[in-house]
């Protein structure tokens, strides 16, 4: 198994948050004896109580750095699912803002942490916790024919738009969004997502694990942020998240565990 598929396989423990269940090893894993301090009015979630569809659940996070700080990574880990270390955002220059949310896979009901790492090491993070139906999303049959979906693996749509809403429905968002300069940038992927534990239900065997694991963003050519993905990534998954207001171009390059390349961009209208 690749490097960063042994540690997405196993890693979080805000001091003041539950130490029982999965989340000490987590974090130790992760972070090892850093504290992570519990910051919900800097990291503020967002994610349903309980998931329509355990398959394709929006989960994101607004995350706001302490005065006269960077953040460099943010983190989402769903605690309780196979792959727990479901997304990584790792920034090419520190941010003093960030909003983005995507669509996951959520295996039975688990706390949900996102941990944000500042430029000088420091962490702030919080929680959460999203009940699902418990029919196991990660194991469940695509929703698409396998042999199907390979024709258009790895392409994608990107956009800009209005900033990621974060649950409140767009419009305390545009506002924020307006406030900071910012936009959305939205990424729609097509790519079956294979978590190895979904049984081709005509053979009756596994199909092999196959996902996206990075997403290169670059904006006006410059490297922005690289996306590290995981299985707990839903099928086709979707990913949106702020980028400054003076942005005309993003260009975003795909690569999934088995190699494949693709490369999509865009370019804001009136530029």
């Amino acid at each position: 198994m690749r490097p960063i598929a042994a540690l997405l396989l196993g890693v979080l423990a805000l001091p003041a948050m539950a130490a029982d269940g999965a989340w000490p090893d987590l974090r130790a894993d992760l972070f090892g004896k850093r504290v992570v301090l519990e910051a919900p009015d800097l990291v503020v979630l967002a994610h349903p109580g309980r998931s329509e569809n355990d398959g394709r659940t929006v989960l994101g996070a607004d995350v706001t750095a302490p005065t006269g700080r960077g953040i460099v990574t943010v983190t989402l880990i769903l605690d309780e699912n196979p792959m727990p270390v479901s997304t990584v955002l790792r920034f090419a220059a520190p941010q003093s803002h960030v909003r983005f949310d995507g669509t996951f896979r959520v295996n039975g009901p688990t706390p949900l942490h996102v941990v944000a790492e500042m430029e000088d090491g420091g962490l702030i993070g919080a929680e959460g916790f999203v009940k699902t139906s418990g029919l196991g999303a990660c194991a469940a049959p695509p929703g698409t024919d396998p042999v199907a979906a390979l024709a258009t693996l790895g392409e994608m749509a990107v956009a800009f738009s209005a900033a990621p809403d974060g649950g409140d429905g767009g419009g305390l968002a545009a506002l924020e969004a307006l406030r900071r300069h910012e936009v959305g940038l939205d990424l729609g992927i097509s790519h079956p997502s294979h978590s190895g534990m979904q049984m081709d239900q005509v053979t009756l065997l596994f199909t092999p694990m196959r996902y996206v694991e990075t997403l290169e963003v670059a904006l006006d050519g410059r490297p922005h942020v690289t996306v590290t993905g995981s299985i707990s990534l839903s099928e086709n998954p979707e990913l949106h998240l702020t980028v400054p207001e003076a942005t005309r171009r993003a260009d975003v390059t795909l690569t999934d565990t088995d190699g494949t390349r693709t490369e999509a961009s865009a370019t804001r209208a009136g530029y």
